[in-house]
């Protein structure tokens, strides 16, 4: 039987990987000297969807040169690292995006977001699991109106492995006092997949753009679990909590 249910939060209830590429990409542009494009980095972005704030820093430097270049900008920002100046430059763009609430307000993904206010009214116990930081994931979960929807929020600030590592996901579960086996996870990346399953839970992934072919690629699930367009969501989640148990009225 199914009893709680965990989300993940960029990519899954707001496009805010969209605005992360965007960022990421604004950044590489800005410290690169050569004819590098936004639209080269948003495109690397697709492969480094759901890692941490310094796998995807470090994996980008390294595909586009950029390190001598960060290493520049150490000093600005008082970090000891390229990977570390990289990202204050990307965060000040992504700080920009998410001070105006229009913006994030039309990212919503409205069915994940229908899919957690099922989960609500039906007395499911509900986690968010995300690789945000702490202050950019209160901000989103702020704008949206759904930090009392989770009876606990995790974010990269609470625990020390990332995802693919099942840390994060077994971190929710424990604290909603629920069998890793008892609960299933949305999920948008290759990335978060991995960890759910590796904490021993069920998943249903909702691609995106930036997700779609790792995910196929990784041949991490059967098809069955995964969506392509979200407005299936709801049938695909009532088929999974169907063949493990009771089920309310979706």
């Amino acid at each position: 039987m199914i009893r709680a249910i965990i989300f993940d939060l960029d990519g899954t209830l707001a496009q805010t990987e969209k605005l992360k590429a965007l960022s990421y990409a604004r950044a590489a542009v800005e410290l690169s000297p050569a004819s590098l494009t936004e639209a080269e980095v948003i495109e690397a972005f697709k492969d480094v969807v759901g890692l941490s704030r310094q796998e995807v820093a470090e994996k980008l430097i390294a595909r586009f040169g950029l390190e001598e270049y960060a290493r520049q900008r150490m000093a600005e920002f008082n970090v000891n690292s390229p990977w570390q100046a990289f990202v204050q430059v990307r965060l000040q763009t992504y700080s920009a995006m998410l001070a105006d609430p229009t913006i994030l307000l039309r990212h919503r993904c409205p069915y994940n977001m229908a899919l957690l206010r099922w989960a609500r009214r039906n007395d499911y116990c509900t986690g968010l699991a995300t690789m945000s930081h702490c202050e950019q994931a209160g901000r989103v979960l702020e704008i949206l109106e759904i930090k009392d929807k989770f009876d606990f929020i995790a974010t990269r600030d609470d625990v020390e492995h990332g995802k693919p590592d099942p840390e994060i996901y077994l971190l929710v579960a424990k604290q909603l006092n629920t069998p890793p086996a008892q609960c299933f996870v949305i999920e948008d990346s290759a990335s978060g997949v991995k960890a759910a399953i590796a904490a021993g839970m069920w998943c249903i992934v909702v691609t995106t753009e930036y997700t779609r072919e790792a995910v196929y690629d990784s041949k991490l699930l059967n098809p069955r679990w995964i969506v392509d367009e979200p407005a299936n969501l709801v049938d695909v989640a009532k088929q999974m909590i169907a063949e493990r148990g009771e089920i309310g009225d979706l």
